[in-house]
């Protein structure tokens, strides 16, 4: 009678214990099962965030793209205008002679056929998109001394702002209002010197327009609103 009742005092203590356990673990089996969702929803999060920003970025190059293309084909009607890479390389149509900024009328006349149909690329949405700025580079060839050289390269650069913010020559009509604001807004100069040499002297004297465009989410920045200037003699002619 001793040992049954034993036994079934040890029964009754294990049926008592057992439920406890058995929560235990279901308890933790919930928070494993709740560890690996928060796990998966963290991972497909970064791989959206990573696979959007891939998409923007193939999205901006196909749309600068686009924007190149167009500028390939305005200067495709100015033989020896040439578009490398993200410049526009003026070539032998811009060349200027030893230590000089000069450029003649036939190079002034083409500098304001061929800007303002860059001007219209720029207007459209794309252009206005991504389009953030025009650096006009002066360059200048190996001879004479870089700070002579960088100056130099500098007074090519302002000399072609002149020309297009100037009264035209005698002949000619000068660029609207419209794109001399445009082309404040937009452009900026720049000089290399005798860096980026050409295979020749003659080649190296040149002027390019670089195009920079806005990263993803980055806006251009605006333009004082001030009036076109009423002098228009070139600073450096004086």
């Amino acid at each position: 009678m001793l040992g049954m009742k034993t036994a079934q005092h040890r029964k009754a203590r294990d049926d008592g214990e057992r439920p406890f356990w058995i929560s235990f673990s279901d308890l933790m089996s919930a928070l494993m099962v709740l560890f690996l969702v928060a796990m998966t929803v963290a991972l497909l999060a970064v791989t959206n965030e990573i696979s959007e920003a891939e998409r923007e970025k193939a999205e901006r190059d196909r749309e600068i793209e686009q924007l190149l293309a167009r500028i390939r084909q305005v200067t495709s009607d100015f033989p020896g205008v040439t578009v490398r890479g993200r410049s526009v390389d003026f070539g032998d149509r811009a060349r200027f002679d030893t230590n000089s900024h000069k450029l003649t009328k036939d190079q002034a006349h083409l500098l304001r056929a061929v800007i303002p149909k860059l001007l219209d690329v720029a207007r459209d949405p794309l252009g206005q998109k991504w389009i953030k700025r025009a650096v006009v580079e002066g360059f200048a060839d190996q001879r004479g001394t870089y700070l002579h050289n960088l100056n130099l390269s500098l007074q090519r650069s302002e000399r072609v702002l002149c020309v297009l913010l100037a009264a035209a020559d005698a002949g000619e009509t000068p660029l609207s209002q419209e794109d001399r604001l445009m082309i404040r807004e937009l452009f900026l100069v720049g000089g290399s010197s005798f860096n980026s040499l050409k295979e020749s002297l003659d080649e190296s004297r040149r002027i390019e327009l670089k195009l920079e465009f806005l990263d993803i989410a980055e806006r251009r920045a605006v333009a004082r609103d001030l009036p076109l200037d009423h002098d228009l003699r070139c600073p450096i002619d004086s």
